[in-house]
């Protein structure tokens, strides 16, 4: 049986975990198993109900009923598909090797503290990868050099403004039009101009709220997966309108 003390830092501990892990784009349903199974390990029994900008977790002991709830505020983090394997395994070891609380911390704090990607290789890597989708879509050599660069323009200024805080749909709709501004040089040279200009955004499609809003809404999330999936939408919009006014400044290049 828990005290009331042991109750709230148990809690306490999975609201932080349960929020990292939703902040860096980890499905619902997959959260819920992975704190559910720390909470096992400490005989805890735990519920958590998931919001766009929030979740709601309870956490209650049967042995003496005490029930202790706390609404968290989920945190804007950066995607890591590695540091959330990480964290999953950390709930499978919680669970299987019967660790107490202050381990478990401990692993949680040096996971999370682990360097995270330099981002001028996220940069280089990022403009790799959309000057492959032009390839892909049919763009020659000269495309691709050019949405190359429009990449590490649009990627760095996303980055740096990000840095700064600033609203994330401006930071798509700036990032966009500088994108597909620069791109717009492939018109001054004999290459496949449309291909470059459409695929110099590419890098800005919310793939991860796309994916992790069609699998909440099939898992019964239904609130949370609607409203990633109004999320992207809106990101999408924000993105059309970068590259529209980039349309509008050199439609006679095109015609």
């Amino acid at each position: 049986m828990k005290t009331r003390q042991e109750l709230t830092e148990v809690l306490d501990f999975i609201a932080e975990y349960a929020t990292y892990l939703l902040g860096s784009g980890v499905h619902t349903s997959r959260v819920i198993r992975n704190s559910q199974r720390i909470g096992a390990s400490q005989g805890v029994d735990l519920q958590l109900s998931s919001f766009q900008k929030s979740t709601i977790i309870t956490a209650h002991d049967e042995e003496s009923g005490e029930a202790i709830t706390r609404v968290v505020k989920i945190p804007a983090l950066p995607v890591s598909f590695e540091r959330n394997s990480d964290l999953s395994a950390l709930s499978w070891d919680a669970l299987d090797e019967g660790l107490p609380l202050s381990e478990i911390r401990k692993r949680y704090d040096e996971l999370t503290a682990k360097p995270r990607i330099d981002p001028i290789f996220v940069l280089l890597t990022v403009g790799l990868a959309n000057a492959s989708f032009c390839r892909l879509f049919g763009g020659d050599w000269i495309a691709m050099g050019i949405v190359f660069t429009s990449t590490l323009v649009g990627f760095a200024a996303k980055q740096r403004m990000q840095a700064h805080g600033v609203n994330h749909f401006l930071i798509f709709i700036i990032s966009a039009f500088m994108a597909s501004l620069c791109a717009s040089a492939a018109l001054r040279f004999d290459c496949s101009a449309e291909t470059a200009l459409a695929t110099s955004v590419l890098f800005l499609v919310p793939g991860v709220p796309l994916i992790n809003g069609v699998i909440d809404i099939v898992e019964g999330h239904i609130l949370i997966g609607c409203s990633r999936l109004i999320n992207a939408l809106l990101l999408i919009i924000c993105i059309a309108i970068g590259l529209s006014a980039t349309l509008l400044m050199v439609k006679d290049g095109l015609l």
